[in-house]
């Protein structure tokens, strides 16, 4: 029964048929608890896995080579990293499957430097990482920003026979359209035998995300052709790259033609790139009037979108609008604040301007800051908003300013130049 129900995908009858075996006093099996640990976190029933947990123990279980693997993925997956490290590092026999199992747990959790310091040490314990193991790490290197270790990956992909892999191929495509090697990341879709969707979107959105937009359509029309059937993703990606360079007919087309062609329902996020793609056109009063259309609230990256292009466009009225919305759905983004406190310094509306500063500085203190991190001689190093914790921190804001004075006298030397 419990076999049926986990291969069905019924984890709740799963769990529920749990608890009605401990009524009962039915001693499980070394089976049980496999399939009840992944029903429980398949449904974030976390009481039923730790009594499964507490039971195995009891039961002389724990150390079973299926249930292990499921309680760490269960502990990571609720946010009890420490658990399941604690779980992984009291197990002696490591295999690779364990070792995928708790780097995707410190992935899930958003610790990539955990994530690859885990793979990196995998070799000392005579483990041999498959492919799942790096198409994993490959994903915390995207988010690092971690180009060099992504690359030492990429080499030992090919010494060992897994760059033919789709889900490692597809991994390096994304890791080096996040890390700014757009050419690598076409290098690798170009080199591939097979592609599945995945591979198509992955690229897709990596040269749409570095302005290649017209490149982004082009394989949109390619991965047609090809008989690849586009999805919600997809669209994304083609309807971001419409925005970039402008094709507001082409991207209102590509957008009815979700549900016309595809029969898809548009998400939010799709609904944002159309707004998107009119207000970098100037169309601001169209964007407006689509956000009113939509069927789902508006979220803040809609709004947000707006406010933006009333900075460019300066249209005071519209990014009032925006901001009024904001103030609803993101009071403590003191960015928005500081986005219409620009807008109404350019129309010289200058009691305003230091009324928004007034209240980004209060959001700002209120609010924790954004973190981000860059790779620097193989060094992952992290850093916040107005970050003062790095011992060369005055050479860094130095280096900020003189960049700063540069694109000033950069941006006066254009003005000059249309002038004469």
């Amino acid at each position: 029964m419990f076999k049926g129900y986990n291969g069905a995908g019924l984890h709740g009858d799963t769990v529920a048929l749990f608890r009605r075996m401990r009524r009962r006093d039915v001693r499980p099996n070394r089976y049980t608890f496999p399939l009840v640990i992944k029903s429980c976190t398949a449904v974030r029933a976390t009481e039923e896995g730790e009594q499964a947990h507490g039971l195995a123990i009891k039961s002389g279980f724990e150390g079973n080579d299926f249930a292990v693997p499921a309680l760490i993925d269960m502990y990571s997956s609720v946010g009890a990293i420490g658990s399941a490290r604690s779980l992984f590092d009291q197990t002696t026999d490591r295999d690779v499957v364990l070792w995928n199992t708790i780097i995707s747990g410190y992935t899930r959790r958003g610790d990539m430097t955990a994530a690859t310091e885990l793979f990196a040490s995998m070799p000392g314990h005579d483990v041999k990482p498959n492919e799942a193991t790096l198409a994993t790490v490959l994903s915390a290197c995207s988010k690092l920003g971690a180009l060099r270790r992504g690359r030492r990956i990429h080499v030992y992909a090919e010494a060992n026979g897994l760059n033919t892999s789709v889900c490692v191929s597809n991994g390096l495509i994304d890791m080096y359209a996040k890390c700014g090697c757009i050419d690598d990341a076409v290098g690798v879709f170009d080199a591939m035998q097979r592609k599945d969707l995945v591979t198509w979107n992955s690229m897709i959105a990596g040269l749409a995300m570095h302005g290649r937009g017209a490149d982004a359509l082009q394989l949109f029309r390619q991965m047609k052709r090809a008989g690849e059937r586009p999805d919600g993703i997809t669209f994304v990606g083609a309807l971001s790259a419409c925005a970039h360079i402008g094709l507001v007919d082409d991207g209102l087309m590509h957008f009815r033609s979700m549900s016309e062609d595809y029969k898809l329902i548009p998400w939010v996020e799709h609904y944002g790139c159309v707004v998107d793609l009119l207000s970098r056109a100037g169309l601001l009063a169209e964007a407006v009037e689509f956000i009113w259309r939509m069927p789902m609230e508006p979220d803040c990256v809609i709004w947000s979108a707006l406010l933006g292009a009333c900075q460019v466009h300066r249209d005071v009225a519209v990014a009032e609008l925006a901001m009024d919305r904001l103030g609803r759905l993101a009071p403590g983004d003191a960015a928005n604040y500081v986005v219409l406190s620009n807008i109404y310094g350019a129309a010289g509306r200058w009691k305003d301007v230091a009324r928004m500063k007034r209240i980004a500085r209060e959001q700002s203190t209120e609010k924790t800051p954004g973190g981000s991190s860059i790779e620097v001689d193989s060094e992952v190093v992290e850093f916040l908003s107005s970050d003062t914790r790095h011992r060369q921190t005055w050479k860094i804001y130095w280096v900020l300013e003189g960049l700063t004075e540069l694109s000033k006298l950069d941006e006066l030397g254009k003005q000059y130049s249309i002038l004469i």
